[in-house]
């Protein structure tokens, strides 16, 4: 037995309670990241001046990536 097709307001309506619940999963991640010291890693540049700064999270950013790239590589491994 088929189920009859979702309304468009439905599908509308989950796709934005998945984004929300990704960005809030994003948001405490980025906040447990900073009390643990994502950051203020060697590395990471902070660049300033009278009444300005800059700040490139570089060792910071390389190290979400490699963490991400494992975690997919797994995921997709155990998928298979």
């Amino acid at each position: 037995m088929q189920r009859p097709p979702m309304d468009p307001m439905q599908q509308f309506g989950i796709a934005l309670l998945v984004m929300a619940a990704l960005l809030a999963l994003a948001g405490a991640l980025l906040w447990l990241g900073g009390r643990v010291g994502l950051g203020r890693l060697p590395g990471d540049l902070h660049f300033g001046g009278e009444g300005w700064s800059c700040f490139v999270p570089v060792t910071s950013m390389l190290l979400i990536s490699l963490v991400l790239t494992l975690i997919v590589n797994l995921i997709s491994r155990w998928l298979k």
